[in-house]
């Protein structure tokens, strides 16, 4: 199932919310009910858990998950540590470049990270997720997250990214990978959808043809 939706009258719907195969992450606030309805319904999750980071709402910005855990910003308070931690195991990332969710971009196979990262932080993400850590790039954006989705079926990125960095995400992830747009030209996917295997949520602004794109990019027929 794909839907269409906006949070505070913004598109980029991925950079305040993030999913996993049965968690999904949203902001606290009663602005915030359409996606706390749609969420359940279009990804099928078990969990939908409200919360901040750092009493902000950027939650996909902040947070990077997949089945086994997540790994999120070092500031996050201790009441929404405790909020994420009810459903999913939770590791701090003591890192320069610590907004996780720009930074990793993870399925249940693999992840591809910020370049910058050292390697004692590779490690960590490694352990976290219990995956195998490649840094790298997508389309010389070292945000990997915000720039492609991965789920476990598929991926789908920035329409500049090359041909070998689409090729490492392939050999990271285990899934074919694919390039569109969303939110009417968009290249930043991860911060435009919120996705796992059975659904996604896109934001407000895409367009018929980027709606039947992002769909069969992320095999959601």
């Amino acid at each position: 199932m794909l839907k269409k939706c906006h949070i505070h009258s913004n598109s980029f719907i991925g950079v305040f919310s993030t999913a996993s195969e049965s968690v999904a992450v949203i902001p606290k606030g009663p602005d915030m009910e359409m996606l706390a309805k749609m969420t359940p319904e279009v990804l099928s999750v078990d969990h939908v858990i409200r919360t901040n980071v750092d009493s902000s709402n950027l939650i996909g910005a902040f947070i990077s998950m997949n089945s086994n855990g997540a790994v999120v910003y070092p500031f996050i308070q201790e009441s929404e540590l405790a909020m994420l931690e009810k459903a999913v195991p939770v590791t701090i990332l003591t890192e320069k470049y610590n907004a996780a969710g720009n930074n990793i971009l993870v399925n249940d196979n693999g992840a591809l990270v910020h370049p910058s990262f050292n390697d004692a932080t590779v490690e960590r993400i490694a352990k976290a997720l219990d995956v195998p850590v490649r840094k790298g790039t997508v389309a010389g954006f070292k945000t990997v997250g915000s720039a492609a989705v991965v789920t476990n079926k598929a991926a789908i990125c920035h329409p500049h990214a090359s041909d070998w960095e689409m090729g490492i995400m392939e050999e990271i992830f285990q899934v074919d990978v694919s390039i569109c747009t969303a939110n009417y030209g968009s290249g930043l996917l991860g911060a435009s959808i919120m996705a796992n295997t059975k659904g996604a949520l896109v934001g407000e602004d895409s367009t018929p043809i980027e709606l039947g794109k992002v769909e069969e990019g992320l095999k959601l027929y």
